[in-house]
């Protein structure tokens, strides 16, 4: 029956219904807040493992349990152990080193006394053009600031040990959803399918850029950044410098922003050791950082992710950073997927005026997702 044949009871409850679908959906989105960051990884794992479950129930096709319990153990024994161990390997060097910090081991004003004495006459005159003299006052800050850093680490670290049945509790939510949704992922996505409030033309292509664009950012950010910071964290212990492990992953860390990346990290550790006189030291960092591990993110991004995201470089890099500032670590793969289906909704909003105008044929899944 045409809607404006309805009574006007039937409106006011079709009015009240939809207040009361949005009402228990944000008040689910409430209840389900606290494991936001674990619902999230469950989900990223489970769309970049989905290939493998679906390979295993290519080979056994009546054991959908045994599936996903086997690929469960394979995320399990290839990030979730590693990732435990690097923790906690990256907790011991962030407190000796901030042991050596306090015990004067790793004397910091000594380093910039060095520095200082190493400028050139110009690079003197030209900091005391913008008043920058009295690098005594900045050498207290700066060593303070920093071994003030280092023991915020370590008491994270304590912290983070204290909060282990809350890191606990999310990874047991992670592994637990990551299960079902690698069991009965079609299945949910069929119902995400029927019930979306969308053309199918439409939703399908949306579904499909969010799936995209996850793998593309996993792939294509975290396997860059793991690779960039082993081999920064190896370089920096072949040259004998203190705390590779955790400049390692700092690097790793940093590659994670596209454009600015592990420059952050050897950049100002190349420039101390040449104007500390270790030359040789500075030139085999420098011309590792700019060709070796600047190299890794050139070779392997583009076979990595290919040109599945579509996204231009400077707006992966405002979205990630935007992330980031928003959601922390999680920004990293949020920025990005909410840029791709911005993209993707204006193209489907393009598709519709064109077509409405009489430019284009009618709109499909394909070249909604063109």
């Amino acid at each position: 029956m045409d809607s404006r044949m309805e009574p006007p009871s039937a409106r006011i409850e079709d009015g009240v219904f939809l207040g009361f679908v949005l009402i228990v959906s944000i008040a689910f989105a409430l209840v389900i807040e606290p494991f936001f960051a674990a619902i999230l990884w469950g989900v990223i794992a489970a769309i970049l493992f989905a290939p493998v479950n679906q390979a295993l129930l290519r080979i056994m096709p009546l054991r959908r349990n045994s599936s996903a319990a086997l690929t469960l153990l394979l995320i399990i024994a290839l990030v979730i152990v590693p990732a435990i161990i690097l923790s906690i390997a990256l907790a011991q060097e962030a407190t000796i080193f901030a042991a050596k910090v306090q015990s004067g081991e790793i004397n910091f004003a000594r380093m910039f006394a060095q520095f200082q004495a190493s400028l050139p006459g110009w690079a003197a005159a030209f900091l005391e053009r913008l008043g920058i003299t009295n690098f005594a006052t900045v050498r207290e800050m700066l060593s303070e600031g920093i071994a003030s850093s280092f023991r915020t680490v370590a008491t994270q670290a304590l912290q983070i040990g204290q909060s282990a049945f809350s890191f606990l509790m999310a990874l047991g939510v992670m592994l637990y959803l990551t299960f079902f949704l690698l069991r009965d992922g079609p299945r949910l996505a069929a119902m995400v399918d029927r019930a979306a409030p969308m053309r199918t033309a439409h939703r399908r292509a949306l579904i499909n850029q969010f799936v995209i664009v996850t793998r593309a950012t996993i792939k294509g950010s975290i396997v860059v950044a793991i690779v960039q910071g082993l081999i920064g964290g190896i370089i920096f212990w072949a040259l004998g410098l203190p705390g590779a492990l955790l400049w390692g992953v700092l690097m790793g860390c940093f590659s994670l922003i596209p454009a600015v990346g592990t420059g952050l990290v050897w950049v100002p550790v190349a420039i101390y050791l040449f104007v500390t006189g270790a030359w040789v030291s500075g030139l085999i960092l420098a011309f590792c950082g700019m060709f070796v591990i600047g190299m890794v993110d050139n070779i392997l991004r583009p076979v990595l992710v290919g040109r599945d995201t579509r996204i231009p470089d400077y707006v992966v890099l405002i979205t990630t950073l935007g992330g980031i500032d928003l959601f922390g670590f999680n920004g990293i793969v949020i920025g990005p997927v909410i840029a791709a289906l911005f993209i993707a909704t204006w193209n489907i909003v393009t598709k519709m005026r064109s077509g409405a105008d009489g430019l284009e044929g009618p709109l499909t899944e394909e070249n909604v997702s063109a």
